[in-house]
């Protein structure tokens, strides 16, 4: 039983290097959605294997070992192996909840910021334009959606170049590509190995936005 849940925590380390690949081989809006939602099973996989270790170590405990009965497939005569790991589950589970919080408010903290400063500035349609010397663009999504490009940025195109600019953004509005990245973002707190994989959806929306 425990070699079975230790699999769902190593298989994640093979996901980057064959997201790499499939992003090589599969067209950009395939590999977007193929990577993302295979970070999603393992990302969930590993979670439930973490929990199963907690619940075999709380069987151990003589407030829930009459359970034990009742969820024969966790049942282990075991406590070498057992106990160690339901503590480790424990504490990785902490770690993946408080650092996932923190990116959640940090997140959220960035789109106030970034839609607050987006209504300071002028707007055309679904553009909007911030001063500031430095070059950046960005779509940003919400109700509505609005892409974001600084003075910079403009004075750095030309007529062309802006209205690629200007389709690559609102492409990833359509595509609705934040939830991809929002999901990227969540796998990569439930696991080490899927910090990699993070970047490689960014990169796939990129392409995809292309």
């Amino acid at each position: 039983m425990i070699a079975l849940l230790i699999l769902p925590l190593l298989l994640p380390f093979a996901l980057p290097p064959l997201a790499r690949r499939a992003l090589d081989r599969l067209a950009p809006a395939v590999a977007l959605r193929a990577i993302t939602g295979s970070a999603v099973v393992l990302a969930a996989c590993s979670l439930a294997a973490l929990g199963a270790f907690v619940l075999t170590g709380l069987l151990k405990l003589p407030f829930f070992a009459a359970l034990g009965d009742l969820i024969r497939p966790l049942h282990t005569a075991s406590d070498r192996y057992v106990l160690p790991l339901a503590a480790v589950s424990v504490g990785g589970l902490a770690v993946c909840a408080w650092t996932l919080a923190r990116s959640v408010l940090r997140q959220v903290r960035a789109f106030r910021a970034a839609r607050t400063e987006a209504g300071r500035g002028p707007a055309a349609g679904d553009l909007c334009v911030v001063d500031s010397p430095c070059a950046d663009a960005y779509a940003l999504p919400g109700r509505p959606h609005r892409i974001v490009v600084t003075t910079g940025m403009l004075r750095s195109l030309d007529g062309s170049e802006r209205e690629a600019l200007f389709a690559h953004e609102r492409a990833h509005n359509a595509g609705g590509h934040h939830y991809f990245l929002a999901v990227a973002e969540l796998a990569a707190h439930c696991h080490p190995a899927l910090r990699g994989v993070r970047d490689v959806i960014r990169l796939a929306a990129e392409r995809a936005a292309d």
